[in-house]
Formats: C-alpha cells, structure tokens, sequence
C-alpha cells in the first residue's frame, strides 16, 4: 500500500513539473489537466505554455530533428517522405533529410552551388551573336490551350551553325536526333552505328568537358558513383534504355522523351530542347505560336515556356533552356534526377533561382531496381 502511494505521489510531481512545458507535447490535443495547452488553439484562448513559441513554433519550421516524423495536422510544414508530393515540406527538409536512390545525402545547398559552378564552366553556350530570338507573342497561362498563331515569325531569328554546330558536343547531340520514331507504340531499335552515337555523345558531354568532369567529380565526392565507368554507364541506362508508354512496345525512353520529342494521345509529349526546336522550325515542321512564360535572365542560356504545332500536333507548353550547350542541359537534368528522382530540384544560374521538375518511369526499372528517367524540364513560373 504504501508503495502504490509513493508511486502515485511520484507520478503527480513529474506531471506538475512538466505541466508548464510543451516539451514532448507540441501539437497534442486540449488537456484539461495540464495548466497550459502547446497546440494552434492556445493562441486563441491565450493558455500557451510559456515555451509554446520555442519548441512548437520555432521548430515546427526545421527539419532539425524531425525528419520522417508521422503526419501532424496542427504542423505549418512537415519532414516525411510525402510532403514533397503534397508541396508542404518545411523549407530546410532537403538540409535535414531528403537523399537521392544512392542513399547519398544531396542538399539543396550543394545543388545549388554545384549548378552555379556548371553554369560558369559552360563556355560552348551561345553568345548574343551567335543566337537571336523574336519571342513575339506573350500568352497568359489560362491562354495556352487556345491553339492560337499569335506570332506571324519564327522564334529563332538567328542562329550561328558554323561555329555553333562544329563543336563536338553540339555534333554528337545533332547524329542522335534521326535516331527515333516520334509516335509511341512503334518500336525503337538501334543499329550498332547508333549505339555509338549514344557512346559518342556520353563520352564528348561528360568526359570530354570540364563541365561534365565537374558533375562527376560531385557525385564520386558524395558516393553516388565509384568510377566513371560507372557513372557512364548508369547514364547510359537511364537515359536511354528503351522502355514501353503504349500498348507494350518499347518505344521510349528519357533522351527521346526531352530531347527529341514525342507524339503521344494527339498530342506533342515532352520536347525540351531549344536546339531540336530550332532545327524542326527551320525544316518547316514546326510552327511557333507564343510563349507563356520568359525567365529573367539577360544573356544565354535562358528558359521559355513555349506554344507551338510540331507537324500537327500541338503543345500546349514546352519549356527549355535556351542558348545552353548539350553538356549544361544533359548535367543539370542528370544532376536533378539522381539527386531529385521525381521531386522539383532547385538550381541556381547567375544567382537566379531556376526550378527542374523531374519524373521516374516506374513501370520498368534496369540494373537492381533503378528507374529510367520519364521526363525532366524547366518549371516556368
């Protein structure tokens, strides 16, 4: 009897002593037996513990601590693994816990730096004389469905091929773009000269560049890759292993998908890239209508969300990075989608915020379990 006494006299002073705190009680229900309440109501009733502002208010906007944490409705933001697809994920989730398929931890402050450095060392991009556009038409967003000619020109005004296009790895994307059938459900095959076109294209973006050097550089230092073997060859995988969008045949895959283009459901499907835009609107099978969207950069490279007829099928918006070379482009969508698989990614170019979307093909996978890439672009917004 007098143990029992002794243990419930125990149990009252511990209750007493953190009665007046919110520790271990930030967004708990009203409890009439506490003196003071830690929840979004208390504000209201004026009955917060005295450290409610600290530990719940303070805190509830880090990651510190609380990464993949359950769901707590009375949280502003959340640490789990969900809130990047409900968009609600605390400003610093990526500081604290968000990590790439390797396991290896990838903050948003290393991506961003990294794409700064990228940025700089992307001396193949185009120069104000070697690249002019006529925007013309600016849409409004709720516009961009209309299928409206609202530009009587071309968007590339001009651009300097010869010194451009002569450059290796402008040519190694340029042998690659005939190498695809644009409408899905129809098989695609590569002969052995194509396969190494891809090689090609691999070795002169990320090997040959001091730019691709760089990403590789990165991802060694964070244990993504422990070669450039490796590295190569997972790029190779991801980017174009073959894999089916319709009715079973494999007729994709991400290279085809942002780079040249498909048609799919009526519709032009993916399309990202500013050089085979150019190259189909000269041809005369493209057709610019407007653009939606024109980031705030001054020079190259750039990013337009744009409106236009590809041999009669229309996008409603198919955003690029403009003026960039081949390497800058395959970098920053392989850098986002090992560090970013299928979250936005956020980069900085010039001290500018640039936001890429990316997208995992998760009907089929290669190696152990990793996805191909389904798509990849530039949030314009």
């Amino acid at each position: 009897m007098k143990v029992a006494a002794i243990l419930l006299l125990c149990m009252a002073l511990f209750h007493q002593g953190h009665s007046n705190s919110c520790q271990g009680r930030c967004g708990s229900g009203i409890d009439s037996s506490y003196s003071c309440q830690c929840n979004t109501a208390c504000e209201r009733y004026n009955d917060c513990c005295s450290d409610y502002y600290t530990l719940c208010k303070e805190a509830a906007l880090s990651c510190n601590g609380r990464c993949g944490e359950s769901y707590n409705l009375q949280c502003p933001c959340h640490c789990n693994s969900q809130c990047s697809q409900y968009n609600n994920c605390c400003s610093d989730y990526s500081d604290y816990c968000s990590t790439g398929d390797s396991g290896a931890t990838i903050t948003d402050a290393e991506i961003k730096s990294l794409s700064e450095t990228l940025f700089a060392l992307d001396t193949n991009k185009a120069s104000a004389s070697q690249l002019t556009l006529d925007p013309q038409a600016l849409v409004a967003d709720s516009q961009t469905g209309s299928q409206s000619d609202l530009s009587s020109r071309p968007l590339y005004k001009y651009v300097d091929e010869n010194t451009l296009f002569s450059r290796p790895t402008y040519a190694a994307l340029l042998n690659l773009f005939d190498n695809y059938k644009r409408i899905t459900g129809q098989a695609e095959s590569f002969t052995s000269q194509q396969l190494t076109e891809q090689d090609t294209f691999l070795k002169e973006t990320m090997l040959n560049t001091q730019l691709g050097r760089e990403l590789f550089a990165f991802l060694y230092t964070k244990g993504v890759y422990k070669s450039e073997a490796e590295f190569i060859e997972d790029l190779k995988n991801m980017w174009f292993g073959l894999y089916s969008r319709y009715n079973g045949a494999m007729d994709s895959s991400g290279f085809e998908h942002i780079f040249a283009g498909e048609i799919k459901g009526g519709k032009v499907s993916g399309f990202h890239n500013w050089i085979r835009f150019y190259l189909l609107e000269k041809q005369g099978e493209l057709n610019y209508y407007s653009h939606s969207f024109n980031g705030p950069w001054s020079g190259y490279p750039d990013v337009l969300g744009l409106q236009f007829h590809w041999d009669g099928y229309y996008k409603q918006v198919g955003s690029a990075v403009i003026g960039c070379s081949p390497e800058f482009d395959f970098a920053l969508y392989s850098l986002c989608y090992i560090a970013r698989p299928g979250k936005y990614c956020y980069l900085s170019l010039g001290g500018t915020q640039l936001i890429l979307q990316t997208y995992t093909w998760d009907n089929s996978s290669y190696g152990n379990g990793k996805k191909y890439i389904g798509s990849a672009y530039p949030v314009s917004m």
